[in-house]
């Protein structure tokens, strides 16, 4: 029998028995007609999307009411006076007032600088801010590589790169932990004393782990900057920025709404923004240079100082539909829709079993729905507990139409912890006297060594998930019960 049969001989009891556990999931159905009208293309063409995480999925109206606009008018580069550049500098104003409005960020406290992604905004943070000797980069294991990466600007400014471990067990930060590293680089704050940037993911990308919002305001209190990093939160959760208060948050759009894929954003504090020094100038983000003095040029305000080069003007309409599409569906409810659905998913996920009474399945991170957003990393295992190849897992599930993803998803350090790598584990990708080590090479190399495997599955749900969605995902991991065991993979 195909998935397909199975499925459709078991869907009605399994959904009686969902919404019987999960009766929020019922005040959601609008949902589902949005859905049938506006990502119709999902069931015409058979997929099942399960790597929201990767990108959000557009609403067909999105490019319609973008096309119709960019149809009916005239718009031209915004660094002008002219009737084209001031109506497209009319509609970033207006993309950025949505932005303002969707996630609370007032005009007084923040400024809101478009960049091409949340990566843009992060190397934004990390190349201007005022790391010196004596200054400290603190940043949990769980971040993505986009933060990780900043440790490069503070070490090579003579700062400190200091991580915080996550607990093996649960890939969650220790708070306690977290208090003792943001007290020991002392209180700071003071004027002169070197700054000191702290950053961590509202929400992790890899195991869907949410941590303490609060952390903001503790960290104020002992003089550092704060670095929340959302882009994986903000898609399925309520982000009020005033109400947090962090310096800076980045943000891709296309995680929220899928379209379009060339724009984000930083929302910054304007004090903290202000303490940012620019290595440098261009196009668009000074009110005057001069050729005939190398120290010539006056940066503009705010956030036009930071929007290098000319902003996606014919993009940014499309940003402003997104939110109002967002808005209308509500995110309260995209909250509360994924949270049935990944709450469920997990504890069907635990309860499969091989006939033998092994588990089937080993999730990583968060095992309930506890301060965790819908981002379940996984593996699934043999009779011997050992994982079957996660890209003949995804190659499998490709067949069957069904989107997930593979890999480490940009946070190494989630996957270290959650699979056993150790330092020693990684020094081979690193010193390879070739220089030539793949990232496949790599992980070979390390699973022949440790016999660990450095690479997960991940099932993110997002907006236009459905039941359906998360069952066909869990007929398909039922399908490997007792089968034979992977043939072992030399690197």
């Amino acid at each position: 029998m195909t998935i397909e049969a199975r499925y459709a001989a078991a869907e009605a009891a399994a959904y009686g028995d969902f919404v019987r556990r999960f009766p929020a999931y019922a005040t959601t159905t609008a949902v589902d007609e949005l859905r049938a009208a506006d990502y119709a293309r999902l069931d015409r063409l058979g997929h099942t999307y399960l790597d929201y995480t990767g990108g959000g999925l557009y609403a067909e109206s999105q490019l319609r009411r973008h096309h119709e606009l960019l149809a009916g008018r005239v718009l031209g580069n915004p660094h002008s006076l002219s009737p084209t550049s001031l109506a497209s500098s009319e509609l970033a104003k207006e993309a950025r007032e949505a932005v303002r409005r969707f996630f609370h960020a007032p005009e007084d406290e923040f400024a809101i600088v478009f960049t091409p992604n949340a990566s843009g905004a992060l190397k934004l943070v990390g190349e201007a801010y005022p790391f010196v000797p004596g200054g400290v980069f603190l940043l949990s294991y769980d971040n993505h590589n986009s933060v990780n990466g900043i440790r490069e600007f503070a070490c090579r400014k003579g700062a400190a790169a200091t991580y915080i471990p996550v607990r093996e067990e649960d890939l969650r930060l220790d708070e306690e932990q977290v208090r003792t590293a943001l007290r020991g680089a002392g209180r700071g704050g003071e004027a002169g004393a070197p700054a000191k940037l702290f950053a961590y993911p509202a929400q992790s990308n890899f195991s869907g782990a949410q941590h303490p919002l609060d952390w903001v305001a503790e960290a104020h209190d002992l003089g550092w900057d704060v670095l929340l990093d959302c882009a994986a939160y903000a898609p399925t959760n309520r982000l009020d920025a005033a109400a947090i208060g962090a310096d800076f948050i980045p943000i891709s759009f296309y995680k929220l709404f899928g379209y379009p894929t060339g724009s984000g954003c930083l929302i910054a504090r304007r004090e903290a923004l202000a303490r940012l020094q620019r290595p440098w100038f261009a196009g668009g983000t000074i009110t005057l240079a001069s050729v005939q003095q190398e120290d010539w040029y006056h940066l503009a305000p705010g956030a036009t100082g930071f929007e290098d080069g000319t902003i996606d003007y014919l993009g940014l309409p499309a940003v402003t539909i997104g939110i109002e599409h967002l808005e209308a569906v509500g995110i309260d409810v995209v909250h509360a829709r994924v949270h049935a659905l990944a709450c469920w998913l997990l504890e069907e996920l635990a309860a499969l079993r091989h006939s033998d009474g092994k588990p089937l399945v080993k999730v990583f991170g968060p095992r309930d729905g506890e301060r965790r957003g819908a981002t379940i990393a996984l593996y699934l295992l043999d009779r011997e507990g050992r994982p079957y190849d996660v890209y003949d897992v995804e190659a499998a599930a490709a067949r069957e139409r069904i989107s997930v993803r593979s890999g480490c998803f940009c946070n190494p350090g989630d996957g270290e912890v959650a699979h056993h790598i150790s330092r020693d584990d990684m020094e081979r990708c690193f010193t390879d006297p070739s220089a030539a080590i793949t990232l496949l090479q790599c992980q070979r190399s390390i699973e022949d060594k440790t016999g660990n495997v450095p690479n997960t599955i991940r099932v993110s749900l997002g907006l236009a998930s459905d039941f359906a969605d998360v069952r066909r995902f869990l007929v398909f991991a039922e399908s490997y019960r007792d089968r034979p065991a992977p043939v072992p993979q030399s690197g």
